[in-house]
């Protein structure tokens, strides 16, 4: 019996950026990232490969993780050098928190990757020269300024040899629950 490729494929787990942010990095990565190598959107990796046997548990554990989470505080920080390629470093203690909580449910679990904390970023080049990737971030950091943003809730994906299937998408939800609704009295 053959098994079906996207049944054996690793997972991702993502981090959802704010939609204006998206379309951001969107035409950042469009303009930049080497055309037949680009096939999925801007993105903030948490996990990049848990193994597929957990889906079950993935789609279980995200949306009740995300559920009980406001939007998550970050910082667009800086251009980042990847050597042959340009990102933006995010920080996010809070996200990074969150991933650690998420890491220590699958511990034992984990790729040696996937072990280790992430320095948060979005990749906007890859694989170019390391000339290509100078001149972008040169070209980047003249205008760059740090700007605050809170990332939208988690994702999950199949990882396909290059293209992402999407599995779930998880909102943040604890901020917009919580929140006082105004009465307005009427006089």
């Amino acid at each position: 019996m053959v098994s079906h490729p996207s049944r054996t494929a690793p997972l991702v787990v993502t981090a959802s950026l704010p939609p204006e942010l998206q379309a951001r990095l969107d035409r950042l990565r469009r303009a930049h990232f080497p055309a037949e190598r680009n096939w999925i959107s801007a993105h903030v990796t948490l996990f990049h490969s848990l193994p597929p046997q957990v889906e079950a548990e993935a789609r279980d554990l995200l949306p009740r993780m995300a559920s009980a989470t406001p939007p998550v505080d970050a910082q667009l920080r800086r251009v980042m050098d990847l050597g042959t390629g340009t990102a933006f470093l995010i920080e996010s203690p809070a996200m990074i928190a969150l991933r650690d909580s998420i890491a220590e449910h699958f511990h034992g679990m984990l790729t040696v990757q996937d072990s280790h904390r992430p320095r948060l970023h979005v990749t906007i080049q890859n694989k170019v020269s390391q000339g290509e990737a100078r001149a972008l971030q040169e070209l980047l950091a003249r205008n760059f300024e740090p700007s605050r943003f809170a990332f939208a809730g988690l994702a999950l994906h199949r990882y396909l040899g290059g293209p992402w299937e999407a599995i779930g998408r998880w909102p943040f939800r604890a901020a917009l629950q919580h929140k006082p609704r105004r009465i307005r009295t009427v006089t």
